[in-house]
């Protein structure tokens, strides 16, 4: 770390997560060092202009904090294959975002000398701008060992979140929340829009959203302790 507290950051996953998780260190003052490249790099190319373009392993060399954003069944093998090719570096922060996963699957790199964290922003990510202004309304779970579990903090509140801290043995639980929540929703919706627009409702999504948006907000109310309202974030979208 250098001493003003600025890193060298460097993204591996190039989808809609890594790229917004770039350019909100960055627009907290850290240095990108680079990206992998991915379906996408236009994409990329818009959220993060001028980031270059490196394969993993040259990303770990320049980086001081490494963040993995890759799809969950690949974490395993990315992890460990650096290792065996001496990638990691003594004192190198590792910071990945799957939300099922705590700092285990990091042990490869740890084994090397590298600090491991978990931090699982908690927002439906789609890969746009819009998602630098939803973290800043939302938490995050943050698993890391004791000794270094406020720099994961400070990482999840530099992405604009409130840090939430998950112990290594709940993150499953937490990622079946995660997953309920998500996917329950989504399919709910679709079933309803699909319904109201095989009866000749236009713009079936439009027509939902204040009910959906309303009865979800009702029922985070009813879940909240003591049914008070639920505790959450600044919304910068006011």
């Amino acid at each position: 770390m250098s001493r003003d507290g600025r890193l060298g950051v460097g993204i591996i996953g190039a989808g809609k997560v890594g790229p917004i998780v770039g350019a909100a260190l960055a627009g907290a003052g850290h240095a990108l060092t680079g990206i992998t490249s991915g379906s996408d790099d236009d994409r990329v190319e818009a959220i993060l202009p001028g980031v270059p373009v490196l394969e993993a392993p040259e990303v770990v060399r320049r980086s001081e904090l490494v963040v993995l954003a890759v799809p969950h069944e690949e974490l395993p093998g990315l992890v460990a294959g650096l290792a065996e090719l001496g990638a990691w570096q003594v004192g190198q922060l590792v910071l990945h975002v799957d939300a099922a996963y705590g700092t285990d699957v990091l042990t490869p790199a740890a084994a090397r000398g590298a600090i491991p964290l978990a931090v699982h922003p908690a927002i439906t990510f789609t890969g746009t701008s819009i998602d630098l202004r939803q973290l800043p309304a939302s938490y995050a779970a943050v698993t890391a060992p004791a000794a270094v579990l406020p720099i994961a903090q400070a990482l999840a509140v530099e992405m604009g979140c409130e840090p939430v801290v998950v112990a290594e043995g709940d993150r499953p639980a937490y990622a079946e929340a995660i997953a309920i929540a998500t996917q329950f929703a989504r399919s709910i919706v679709q079933q309803a829009t699909g319904i109201l627009g095989g009866i000749g409702v236009e713009n079936p999504g439009g027509y939902l959203s204040a009910l959906v948006r309303s009865t979800v907000d009702d029922a985070l109310t009813r879940a909240s302790p003591h049914g008070g309202t639920p505790e959450l974030p600044d919304d910068p979208l006011g």
